[in-house]
């Protein structure tokens, strides 16, 4: 294996015990960027763990069918427009992690056969890994997965190689291959700008959707980014981004991808701690993310992700991501005045009890620029808590501030999610659920669905929101 191939392991995977990695979870991640035979645009997973890569890859990928191309049906494109909007996610997504001014990527790609790595400058190409074929997963391992999936279907086969002794000694699944095997036969190939590597990516197109398309791409968006760049904004640097237990991939990965920087929190930019300073979203995101974690409090997700430039969210389980999405831009609009009371008032309200201590009262009035005189507030104490009780409510606040602020969103607008694994899908093929949502009030609603994990997760950003599906069952979040 080859030292930048060493410091990439123990980054991604961490130091293996003894006994190695285990052979099910590397092959659980060797999976290609393979679109379902169902949903055209929608990528498939085949197993549990890749999602912390695929699922971005998605989302990014459905922010520039929705709204960076000329075909309105962008559920219905032709292959070539599908080659080309997937090779322009992952440039995109390179594009983010990179981090030098110089404009210089690194892509992990094949060696030819098998030797050390050629020279960079002369932009040797890789050669491809052939597929064999699938093994079903093994079952200790998919019952200690909540969400892994047996791998039904065969993974495109590459172009073939010009002549045989290009080929790789080893032309095998990935089983037989071997971890040791697979690091040792890729190098790092250097692009040197943006106009380069988007023609790199489209000429390794047949890379991405193989048998190693989505470790090839983990491995050039590490590279882009420096693995130094990673370990400092990484909270604890001897938590590898893929769990060695479970295959899922760490907050840190999915921050990476999402936002180009590999922190590990969720909220907005940096905090101090105990003397230690804990690293955060900086920018707001182009595609979002909300958590069902949120939800159960063990976070919470700063305006960075929550609010992204697009109205494409990245949904979080405790185990899983799927997405969330629509074209509606009016849920991206810039904040109107009760969505900024609302969140004004709920940064004193940490813990969402939906009410505050009428002594914060008069910071909430002073932060959202309301007259905040004493005899003022006290007066606003007493009508807002007419029995004494020492609290004021979220809802009657907005009612007695910000009465019939219109937020801009409308009555209802359609909604897709997508969850890339066949068996949480119906009839096990992977499609995008439709539906219909109702954004309402802070009054109790009229309308009232079930109460879901993908609700609860979306309640986070929207409290009142209500969703009403095209399916019998509502979409998974795992």
């Amino acid at each position: 294996m080859s030292e930048f191939s060493k410091e990439v392991v123990d980054l991604v995977w961490g130091r293996p015990s003894s006994g190695g990695l285990s052979p099910s979870l590397f092959r659980r991640w060797t999976q290609g960027f393979v679109f379902s035979e169902s949903e055209r645009t929608a990528l498939e997973q085949f197993e549990g763990g890749p999602c912390a890569i695929i699922v971005p890859v998605q989302a990014f990928l459905l922010k520039n069918l929705l709204f960076a191309t000329e075909n309105s049906n962008w559920r219905e494109i032709s292959d070539e427009e599908l080659k080309s909007v997937l090779c322009t996610t992952l440039s995109e997504l390179l594009e983010s992690a990179c981090q030098n001014q110089s404009h210089t990527f690194s892509l992990a790609v094949w060696s030819r056969g098998g030797k050390s790595a050629p020279d960079e400058e002369q932009g040797e190409m890789p050669v491809d890994i052939p597929d064999g074929p699938q093994q079903q997963p093994d079952t200790t391992q998919q019952q200690q997965q909540q969400n892994s999936e047996p791998s039904h279907r065969q993974q495109p086969e590459p172009a073939p190689s010009q002549s045989s002794d290009q080929q790789p000694p080893t032309a095998l699944a990935s089983e037989d291959l071997g971890f040791e095997r697979f690091h040792s036969l890729i190098h790092k190939r250097t692009i040197k700008s943006v106009c380069e590597l988007r023609e790199a990516v489209l000429s390794l197109y047949d890379s991405w959707r193989n048998k190693f398309g989505v470790l090839l791409f983990l491995y050039s968006v590490i590279l882009t980014k420096g693995i130094e760049n990673i370990r400092n904004e990484i909270e604890d640097t001897t938590e590898p981004l893929i769990d060695p237990v479970y295959g899922h991939g760490s907050q840190s990965l999915i921050n990476l991808l999402v936002s180009g920087r590999a922190v590990s929190n969720v909220w907005d930019g940096d905090r101090e701690c105990s003397g230690m300073k804990l690293k955060g979203i900086n920018d707001q995101a182009t595609v979002g993310f909300l958590t069902l974690m949120e939800s159960l409090r063990y976070c919470k997700v700063g305006s960075c992700l929550k609010s992204p430039k697009l109205p494409v969210w990245i949904l979080g389980s405790e185990t899983h991501l799927s997405v969330f999405f629509t074209k509606e831009l009016a849920l991206v609009a810039p904040e109107s005045p009760t969505e900024q009371a609302r969140r004004v008032f709920q940064t004193y309200d940490p813990e969402d009890n939906g009410f505050i201590p009428d002594t914060l009262l008069e910071d909430v009035m002073k932060a959202l620029d309301l007259v905040s005189e004493p005899e003022y507030v006290n007066l606003m104490k007493s009508k807002l808590d007419p029995e004494g009780l020492g609290i004021v409510l979220l809802g009657s606040f907005l009612m007695e501030f910000f009465p019939e602020q219109d937020s801009g969103i409308p009555d209802s607008f359609p909604v897709y999610h997508y969850n890339g694994l066949k068996q949480s899908n119906h009839n096990e093929k992977v499609s995008y659920v439709e539906g219909t949502a109702l954004v309402l009030g802070f009054e109790d609603p009229m309308v009232r669905t079930d109460d879901t994990p993908v609700k609860r997760c979306l309640q986070t950003k929207w409290p009142y929101i209500e969703l009403l599906w095209t399916t019998e069952r509502s979409p998974s979040l795992n």
